[in-house]
């Protein structure tokens, strides 16, 4: 073959694969999403978890898409009303359970999102949420301090209320409740914000446990006893088949066969029968009700072929998330039945 056949063919296959890349970038930008889209989510942290996990799955999608896609911090009343307003899909939400929780607490703001809007697709669990005690505490297990409540301890429980934070606090009352009738009243919730407030609760002795988070608080745990600012985890709400899920090394210094002394089976709070408690925290989209179904659609395949490809997967793990990724149909289903299994135990104690 010549050299002037062979530039020309080399240069045909130059062509061809420009122009595969070419449509393939064309078909996300013909397809119903497109321009500049907004990626509201329900924290005005940049720092926090909900940031953090939504920036990895919007920065891959806006890869896929080849879309200018933005996370936008602006805390759950202002992204549910601006979710509300925009019908053209240039808004997009990315919540936890929250957003249901909330409803079920009966925190202003929040609706039933089953109604108002349209679940997307899961994307991630943060396996964290947890429970905590001084390392000097008296109690060195969960069943020690639904035992002290049952005798008639008063026991103080810091929490953030109306949602993820106070859901476990609701599991354990109904625990107390259904081991030891009528004693439930023995655990008090100390109600305060942030993280932060919460741990100070504990640093100031207002609070005997705390809710926390693996991420949060295992710093504390590195601490010598005689430190004010000491912790040891009591419980982990997540499933186990989630904590074993996470990276082996763990977070920090605590691995994840450390972690998993404080989930089920080791730890149990019942929920009457043979049946125990477990939350895992879940981040998924939340669409306007009125948006253009096709790109409900868009955004599960993009998500289902990023998925398929197996590197966020990889991201979310290094950052302690655990992939979960279920498309729109079967997320609002999953959804739909986990808010109902919740909204038992909050009925129970009210």
């Amino acid at each position: 073959m010549s050299m002037s056949s062979i530039y020309k063919t080399l240069g045909t296959s130059v062509l061809v694969a420009g122009m595969a890349f070419g449509s393939a970038a064309a078909m996300a930008a013909d397809g119903p999403l497109r321009g500049n889209v907004r990626v509201v989510i329900g924290s005005t942290s940049t720092g926090g978890d909900t940031y953090q996990n939504s920036s990895i799955v919007v920065d891959a999608l806006a890869e896929k898409l080849d879309l200018n896609m933005k996370v936008d911090a602006v805390g759950a009343s202002s992204a549910f009303r601006t979710l509300d307003r925009d019908s053209r899909g240039n808004t997009l939400m990315i919540f936890h359970d929250q957003s249901y929780l909330g409803y079920l607490y009966g925190v202003e703001g929040y609706e039933d999102i089953f109604e108002k809007y349209t679940i997307g697709p899961t994307v991630a669990i943060n396996p964290g949420n947890a429970y905590l005690v001084p390392k000097d505490s008296p109690y060195q297990t969960l069943g020690d301090v639904i035992e002290a409540a049952g005798n008639g301890q008063e026991v103080r429980v810091a929490i953030q209320p109306g949602g993820v934070s106070e859901i476990g606090f609701s599991a354990l009352k109904n625990a107390v409740a259904i081991e030891h009738p009528g004693m439930e009243d023995n655990l008090v919730a100390v109600n305060t914000g942030s993280q932060a407030d919460k741990n100070q609760q504990l640093f100031d002795d207002q609070a005997d446990m705390i809710n926390g988070t693996v991420q949060a608080n295992e710093q504390y745990t590195r601490l010598p006893a005689d430190d004010q600012k000491a912790m040891r985890f009591l419980w982990l709400t997540a499933r186990n088949s989630t904590i074993e899920q996470a990276p082996e090394e763990g977070l920090g210094q605590t691995t994840r066969e450390q972690l998993l002394e404080y989930v089920e089976p080791n730890v149990s709070v019942t929920m009457g029968g043979d049946e125990n408690f477990t939350f895992d925290k879940e981040f998924f989209f939340l669409y306007n009700k009125d948006m253009d179904p096709a790109i409900v659609e868009q955004i599960d395949e993009a998500l289902s072929e990023i998925y398929a490809e197996g590197d966020i997967q990889e991201t979310q793990k290094n950052s302690f998330f655990i992939p979960n990724f279920k498309p729109s149909d079967e997320a609002s289903e999953y959804l739909a039945e986990k808010m109902s299994r919740y909204e038992g135990i909050i009925d129970n104690i009210k």
